[in-house]
């Protein structure tokens, strides 16, 4: 027969190591959640802690794309060589390259023949041409012209005239190419001046207004722009110059225009025009475009600068992967945070259940000893009776 203590002794053994069952299950159960939260907060935390170097998150973001899709540069380099962009095919097997990404031998022979048929004289002097005489630029041969036709102030006078005549005739007029083209013609006398100094910042300032005319300038930076260039130009004074303006008669116009300009306040501009000519060295005409399409300000640009000195040919790639998420974090950002959130939940849950377990295994142990001392002394006890009864 059990006696009552017995059963109760039972009940406590059972509810003892049901505890413990279920520390150990917890402990279990977070380190297995752990294992899997891990990777995906560590991640995350390099991302959010790179967050202001484009670089670096430039690189965990492509770790992360590539991991994932052993075909992706492949896929790229074959739209790009169908769309006609030897640029961005070769600058997609630059990245192939640099992360020993293995390419098809032809593959690898169409785009050297694509990237030499584009520098080809035949194709420059097109281009060129083209630049110069329709002030639109979308690679290196046709922005030489467009340059050289902002230069010798044909360019930027064709742009105020054209969008003036519009403005006098009430018709739809880009406002920011105008003001462009007027900072332009300012910037254009202080190249001469300086004998050439400016020209990085007529060179930029030419590619922000060929961008805006293609429809390639990102809405922020555009918005910003049109900002800056209303402070730096007197409309009324711009106006009556337009009014007057001609293309035929380019002294009087450049300096009708020119009075206009606000040179005082053209810093913010004239720091874009060096950036966007900084970034068109490193990646080309059409990295610089790129740049400006994704851009939504000034600071945008500025990050570009960073990656396309630390990145060079591969920058058209990498803005083509990631985006503007190439220059910061966009977006995302409460999930990376909450993969940390979790990994922190789960490690204290972890450290709990082995805190837990151990109190309760040590627990155990203690009410062992304890249970057999107790043991002992009753059976010493009962064996001291039993002499003294014998002896009796």
């Amino acid at each position: 027969m059990f006696h009552a203590s017995d059963l109760r002794a039972s009940g406590l053994f059972h509810m003892k190591w049901l505890r413990i069952s279920t520390a150990l299950a917890g402990m279990a159960v977070c380190g297995f959640v752990l294992a899997q939260v891990a990777p995906h907060a560590r991640e995350a935390g390099a991302i959010l802690a790179a967050q202001d170097d484009p670089v670096a998150l430039s690189e965990l973001k492509l770790d992360a794309l590539l991991r994932h899709n052993d075909r992706l540069v492949q896929d790229n380099i074959e739209a790009a060589l169908a769309a006609g962009d030897a640029d961005l095919a070769d600058s997609f097997v630059t990245l192939a390259r640099e992360r020993n990404i293995a390419l098809p031998d032809d593959l690898l022979s169409r785009v050297t023949d694509a990237v030499k048929a584009e520098n080809s004289t035949a194709h420059f002097a097109k281009r060129f041409a083209t630049g110069l005489v329709t002030g639109n630029a979308d690679d290196v041969a046709s922005l030489s012209g467009t340059v050289a036709g902002d230069l010798f102030v044909f360019g930027d006078i064709r742009d105020v005239v054209r969008e003036g005549k519009h403005l006098a005739m009430g018709e739809d007029t880009d406002r920011l190419v105008l003001s462009l083209a007027a900072a332009g013609l300012a910037v254009t006398a202080a190249t001469y001046i300086s004998v050439g100094g400016a020209a990085p910042v007529r060179a930029g300032l030419t590619l922000v207004k060929d961008a805006r005319k293609l429809g390639r300038l990102g809405e922020g930076l555009a918005a910003w722009a049109g900002r800056s260039a209303r402070e730096v130009v007197d409309a009324p004074m711009l106006r009556n110059a337009v009014a007057s303006g001609s293309v035929l008669r380019p002294g009087q116009t450049v300096s009708a225009i020119k009075a206009a300009f606000r040179a005082e306040k053209a810093g913010a501009l004239v720091r874009l025009g060096k950036d966007v000519t900084r970034v068109a060295g490193k990646t080309g005409t059409r990295g610089a475009m790129d740049t400006l399409r994704i851009a939504e300000g000034p600071k945008d640009v500025a990050r570009a600068v960073r990656l396309a000195e630390a990145q060079g040919g591969k920058t058209r790639a990498i803005i083509k992967l990631l985006g503007r998420g190439a220059l910061l974090l966009v977006g995302g950002a409460f999930d990376l945070a909450m993969w940390l959130f979790g990994a922190v939940v789960t490690l204290f849950g972890l450290l709990s259940s082995i805190k837990a377990t151990t109190e309760r295994l040590t627990q155990a142990w203690c009410d062992r000893r304890r249970a057999r001392r107790l043991r002992r002394a009753q059976m010493a006890a009962d064996a001291a009776l039993a002499n003294a009864a014998a002896t009796a």
